[in-house]
């Protein structure tokens, strides 16, 4: 019981909750990059008020410090018409989700102390994947609930344009990683990452070919490997409503979305949670499609060997990797966010439903069709893969047939 409590303190408010208030420095200090601006670089502490030279900027690092003083120290305003107890709870509905999917993140390889193995995951379930899908799903009622409890219609908007948003997506999400769980025949993330480990990441198997992990093999899964990378990574998008898909709370239509009466700390819930969100869904591809704690098999081998005594810390470095990879992909998804524009409304419903729900099914089918050729006759690869083009060509003439009425009716309503 108290290694778990160890673990939760450690891996959750030491390592990632800290990344919160680090990512929004990234964001500012990477969007003044692409904008050719400063960014925060000045706020720290006055100390030439207390007769030094310089003042201590430390590169407006200070500047995270400093939103979360003002956050604490504004008015906390409950408006008169709101229903409370909703109104409180939303905020909690839509952080505390997204931090409990943290416990089947394996955050690194185990460590030993005194012969003891310890995993560095607070919560090693066989059903990791499934876990994190069902858990992460509940936010959506934390913004819902903030929508409809503050009785105001652009809130409530926001609230409604979430939810069809967020249910959407998932959909997605859950098939676009069907094909990658079938590959690694597992649902502990643990041993899906210790495989990559040993037979090279799913999207670079470049290592631990053999008889029955052949290269040849690999490289064609590549094919719906890469499929499912590209939609599990833009739905993650949508699941955390970031730019292209921040609809719910989109300044130019909405002022503030579904968090517009909130203020204070409820107000930084919110902000929390999107954060929180978005490392989570960059801890799951990571782990996913690119190793997870692993660097390759060299180092992997060299840390697990590494110790001091009976200590064994192979794993501490390990977890330096999966930091450095977190980061990276935090960086991306802010790359993202200041290069592309907003999507309208009618164009990001009809990528989930039209686009990427047919795709992700069809990907289905391909990788059952990869992973089951090695034992399949050439005649059976071959009726298989026909029938594949076959289901592809007739869901590319639904969509065609289904897209002329639809253009037809919004002519329609705009000659109105």
């Amino acid at each position: 019981m108290l290694l778990i409590l160890a673990k939760v303190i450690i891996l959750t408010f030491v390592v990632v909750l800290p990344l919160v208030p680090i990512s929004v420095y990234f964001e500012r200090r990477f969007s003044a990059i692409i904008q050719d601006r400063v960014g925060p670089n000045r706020v720290g502490m006055p100390l030439t008020l207390l007769g030094m030279k310089k003042d201590f900027s430390f590169f407006g690092l200070v500047q995270p410090m400093a939103d979360g003083v003002k956050l604490f120290l504004k008015e906390d305003f409950t408006p008169a018409h709101v229903r409370k107890a909703f109104y409180w709870l939303a905020p909690a509905l839509t952080v505390v989700p997204a931090l409990i999917t943290l416990a089947v993140i394996p955050f690194g390889s185990d460590i030993s102390i005194a012969g003891q193995k310890i995993s560095l995951a607070i919560a090693d379930l066989d059903v990791g994947p499934l876990f994190i899908f069902s858990i992460a799903s509940l936010s959506v009622y934390g913004i819902t609930l903030a929508g409809w409890s503050s009785n105001s219609k652009f809130p409530f908007i926001g609230g409604v344009r979430s939810t069809a948003q967020m249910i959407s997506y998932e959909i997605c999400l859950g098939l676009s990683v069907v094909p990658v769980l079938m590959y690694f025949g597992d649902l502990n993330l643990g041993k899906i990452v210790q495989y990559q480990s040993q037979h090279g990441w799913l999207l670079l198997p470049l290592w631990g070919h053999d008889a029955a992990h052949p290269l040849q093999e690999k490289l064609l899964f590549l094919i719906p490997a890469f499929i499912s990378f590209l939609i599990f990574t833009i739905s993650i998008f949508a699941e955390t409503n970031r730019m292209p898909f921040d609809l719910p709370e989109c300044e130019t239509e909405l002022v503030g979305g579904y968090h517009t009466e909130y203020s204070s700390m409820k107000f930084a819930m919110f902000f929390m949670g999107e954060y929180a969100a978005m490392v989570v869904g960059s801890a799951l591809i990571i782990t996913l499609f690119l190793g997870g704690w692993s660097l390759g098999p060299w180092f992997d081998q060299w840390a697990a060997g590494l110790a001091i005594g009976s200590f064994k810390i192979g794993g501490f470095l390990n977890l330096g990797v999966f930091l450095a990879k977190l980061i990276g992909f935090i960086l991306f998804f802010i790359l993202v966010r200041w290069t592309v524009p907003r999507f309208r409304y009618d164009q990001l419903m009809k990528l989930g439903w039209v686009i990427f729900f047919e795709a992700a099914l069809v990907n289905v089918f391909l990788g059952a069709l990869v992973i089951a050729a090695p034992t399949l006759s050439a005649a059976v690869i071959g009726i298989g893969a026909v029938l594949l083009l076959v289901l592809c060509a007739a869901v590319i003439w639904v969509a065609k047939v289904s897209e002329a009425p639809a253009k037809r009716n919004s002519g329609l309503l705009l000659q109105d």
